[in-house]
């Protein structure tokens, strides 16, 4: 029961300022208009939507101060990590809280501020006002500099000023202000625009014809696009990243990183992927994300679809809309079988399991995540590709996953009205809709279960099969991933049941020789190829600074490298289902 039930006509308006950029500090001021009562409560959210770890955003908080309207200091106490009580029994009139907050992480879920910008998201920089989330908040931003300009999808309300209709709209709505390039579009009618921040090699006309074809495409499968405006932000650095917002997006990508195709393409399907969002979590979301609670946790066990079948399609827009081709695709889907393949984990980790884990283990990763996880990004991708095919391959390309998609978007996620999210149940029944099958055993086995996935009977449906590396002379291997650090060759991950393990080797080791002989990473690889399985080497390695010795008996060979090939002989059948797939003939690939 709430301490001090407060007034609807209650009221929240922020200024932020950022004096001194070099600092990292954003400066934050709010006015709380209306009748308090005796205590006014405060929180920050743990959370941002879209990136499923609990963050400590308060963490960030400095010189927290209240006051009322003619300056006089307030009490307040803090009653935890992420909430503030003020005592208002006395206050005639507004209450004004200040705080500093330290913003130095460029990532696409935190903030940053420096000499050339200021970067932020609403949930790790606004405090709220429990139980008054649905109340509108302005925001009126100060700038630095008069050069300073400011992005963002929340309307301008008055110059520098913007509101949001609630607090899950702030928390929806990033902020870039300052040095940055601004290029508008317009696609079906509605205009975008890329905002640009940081050097770097993009081609800003060559991006935003690609970017019209990736959204006219995207909306070609749902039938429209569902907002009046649409704001691209991108970060120039050396990382990679993306979240997903109701109006808009943020990404970091290489700033070097648009001229080698190869890593175009993949900057064209983040793009892709970010925009799929807007639909699918962002407005058809599963029933335990559709009211949030910022906290903590918000477990679902259906992430496997929220951002599975989103990779799927981040895969299959950029064919779509002719920014590659069906080789291209197919060279791609055999990179992330690849990737799913030479995971220890899916053996361990069910899929729902892993959706509903994500908040303590995906964004989390340990010297044992590969042995003990499976992302669901990752199987929910590979899981929505055999979908995809079985409903192509039971009713000869009339159907498939699209279908799915739109059944979904139109009875879950086109309307904004109430909580309309759909559950476990509801996602199994419309897939099975579509198919006009049954698919308790499908689910039990590759979603609930550890049944490994069909890949090659899938495939061959189509005229394709999984083709491995495994019959080129690879060498026998150790089981341990190793790097070199300042000099130093390391163990970075030790396999489950390999050689390295049965050895007794660990992360974190160091080696130093293999039989007496001083070795490094290219030594070793070296030996590996001289060598066969089954053959002993004498390792001498530093073990949390005590040097010691081990027997490792290599092993067999295993697939390292998985690519998706036609079938020497395919049927007629399998070539029209092909061209029904892909729209070109299996003998031009």
């Amino acid at each position: 029961m709430a301490l001090n039930p407060t007034p609807s006509d209650l009221s929240l308006s922020y200024r932020v300022s950022m004096p001194h950029p070099t600092n990292h500090r954003f400066e934050l001021e709010a006015i709380v208009h209306g009748e308090v009562g005796y205590c006014l409560e405060l929180k920050m959210a743990v959370w941002t939507p879209g990136s499923y770890l609990v963050r400590e955003y308060s963490r960030h908080i400095q010189d927290f101060a209240v006051r009322d309207e003619s300056g006089k200091s307030l009490s307040w106490k803090k009653i935890a990590k992420n909430h503030w009580r003020i005592d208002s029994r006395d206050v005639q009139g507004p209450i004004v809280f200040s705080y500093s907050l330290y913003a130095n992480e460029l990532t696409v879920r935190t903030n940053h501020l420096d000499r050339t910008h200021g970067y932020f998201n609403g949930a790790s920089t606004f405090l709220y006002i429990p139980g008054k989330e649905a109340q509108p908040i302005d925001v009126t931003i100060v700038t630095p500099e008069e050069d300073w300009a400011i992005a963002t999808s929340l309307p301008e309300i008055s110059p520098k000023t913007f509101r949001a209709a609630d607090f899950n709209t702030l928390v929806d709505s990033p902020f870039e202000i300052g040095l940055h390039s601004k290029f508008e579009f317009e696609v079906l009618g509605k205009p975008h625009e890329w905002v640009i921040w940081g050097k770097g090699t993009v081609d800003p006309n060559q991006l935003i014809a690609d970017t019209t074809k990736i959204i006219e495409t995207e909306a070609n499968l749902f039938g429209g696009l569902p907002y009046d405006r649409y704001l691209f932000l991108l970060h120039l650095s050396n990382g990679y990243g993306g979240l997903e917002h109701r109006e808009s997006c943020s990404l970091i990508f290489s700033r070097n990183g648009f001229k080698k195709r190869e890593s175009y393409e993949d900057f064209l399907t983040l793009v892709a992927h970010e925009f799929f969002h807007l639909w699918n979590v962002k407005r058809l979301r599963p029933k335990e994300l559709e009211t949030f609670d910022y906290d903590g946790e918000n477990y679902t066990p259906s992430l496997w679809f929220s951002e599975g079948a989103t990779s799927f399609y981040d895969n299959v827009i950029p064919l779509r809309a002719g920014l590659y081709d069906a080789r291209t695709y197919l060279k791609n889907l055999g990179k992330t079988i690849t990737r799913f393949l030479t995971t220890p984990g899916r053996l361990v980790q069910p899929l729902s399991e892993s959706s509903f884990d994500a908040w303590i283990k995906l964004y989390r990763p340990d010297t044992n995540t590969p042995n003990s996880q499976m992302s669901y990004y990752l199987k929910g991708e590979m899981v929505t590709f055999l979908m995809d095919l079985a409903l192509r391959r039971r009713h000869e390309n009339q159907r498939s996953f699209d279908d799915v998609m739109r059944k979904l978007w139109t009875e879950f996620g086109q309307s904004d009205e109430g909580e309309i999210g759909f559950t476990p149940g509801d996602l199994k029944r419309t897939i099975e809709a579509v198919a006009e099958f049954d698919l308790t055993s499908f689910f039990a086995k590759y979603i609930d279960g550890l049944t490994d996935l069909p890949f090659q009977a899938a495939l061959a449906d189509f005229g394709l099969q999984l083709e491995s590396n495994l019959g080129q002379n690879l060498a026998p291997i150790h089981g341990a991933r190793l790097a070199v650090e300042n000099g130093k060759t390391l163990v970075k991950y030790v396999a489950s049941n390999s050689p390295a393990e049965r050895a007794g080797l660990d992360a974190g080791d160091e080696l130093v020789a293999i039989d007496g002989l001083r070795t490094n990473l290219d030594l070793i690889n070296d030996r590996l190829q001289a060598s066969q399985p089954g053959d002993q080497l004498e390792i001498t390695f530093f073990h949390q600074d005590e040097l010691l010795q081990t027997v490792l008996i290599l092993g067999e060979p295993e697939a390292s490298q998985y690519t998706v090939v036609p079938l020497k002989d395919p049927t007629e059948a399998q070539q029209k289902r092909f061209y029904g797939w892909l729209g070109c003939a299996l003998q031009d690939l």
